[in-house]
């Protein structure tokens, strides 16, 4: 499943340098292809067979035709499967509307997902190193929240590692297929300005792409090992907090563009002060959502229902 994902995602990748090379022009070498694609050159060649059997390209490597939308793998067939669980997950946590506290039932995770119970068990296993997850009886789980002290020290992790990643995305070559995603992210970002009103939740979603993609500038394994602690605890702390969600929302998704535009600008002190700008916002956001937290655990009254 993992290595069939991964080749459905490289020709993809494959298919968009097709497009971009343009009708009745030469792909060049294999070397050259698997050189700006960042792979190897037997998954080029595999690539190019099956481009040639569909009349995309000719023998000699000239570009025949363009690329039909059809010919592309849908995302869910391109995601290896941890990230799959993963967004899965906080598309659920967003959907269920609960806050810290929450009981899981791994079971019936693995088969609301379609995944293995061992899948979900490794995954709820990764957060239960800090703390953050606690196993009960029964295959169920308990998402304990977090501390201010947790909570800064993870924001001081993040921002170090996030500075540190965009500053490599805005050293990558110009054929890099992450400047193309990072325009359709821009396009995403503007689409759903367009229907704020009604749309604000959808933010949740671009803001853990966006950030994903940043960070997967990097090459660095721990960096990625860890970006999914990072990205839980900030979805699900922010999502919790409903009061101005939709306010928060509008305004973080200027920031983004704002973060986007100095990234494709490769100015590096406009991407500097963006991203600082922006992760201290998310940082005082995530202090308040505990904050909140903290107070209605400790008063008897219920929580308004306008947050």
């Amino acid at each position: 499943m993992r290595s069939e994902n991964l080749f459905k995602r490289q020709f993809n990748e494959f298919l968009r340098h097709v497009q971009s090379v343009g009708h009745g022009h030469p792909l060049g070498s294999e070397r050259e292809i698997g050189r700006t694609l960042g792979t190897s050159r037997t998954t080029v060649r595999k690539c190019l067979a099956a481009a040639k059997e569909s009349g995309l390209i000719s023998r000699d490597g000239a570009v025949l035709r363009q690329v039909e939308p059809s010919e592309l793998y849908c995302e869910a067939e391109t995601i290896p499967p941890t990230l799959m669980v993963e967004r899965a997950f906080l598309t659920w946590i967003l959907q269920s509307d609960s806050g810290p506290g929450q009981t899981i039932n791994a079971l019936q995770l693995a088969r609301q997902f379609g995944v293995s119970s061992t899948t979900i068990r490794e995954f709820l296993q990764s957060f239960r190193h800090f703390g953050l997850m606690e196993r009960e009886a029964g295959g169920k789980w308990v998402f304990r929240g977090m501390t201010l002290e947790f909570a800064n020290e993870l924001s001081d992790i993040r921002e170090i590692f996030e500075l540190r990643s965009v500053m490599r995305f805005a050293e990558l070559d110009d054929g890099d297929p992450s400047w193309n995603e990072l325009r359709r992210l821009r396009g995403e970002h503007l689409k759903l300005l367009e229907t704020i009103e009604t749309d604000y939740h959808r933010f949740s979603l671009l803001d853990e792409q966006l950030h994903r993609l940043i960070n997967s500038a990097s090459s660095n394994r721990f960096v990625t090992e860890f970006y999914h602690v990072i990205s839980l605890i900030f979805f699900y702390h922010y999502q919790w907090n409903k009061k101005d969600e939709r306010s928060r929302n509008e305004a973080a998704v200027y920031q983004h563009l704002d973060y986007i535009d100095a990234i494709l600008s490769r100015d590096q002190k406009k991407i500097s002060q963006t991203c600082t700008a922006h992760l201290s916002e998310a940082r005082r956001t995530l202090l308040a959502s505990i904050t909140r937290e903290a107070r209605l655990e400790n008063s008897s009254v219920l929580p308004d229902p306008a947050y």
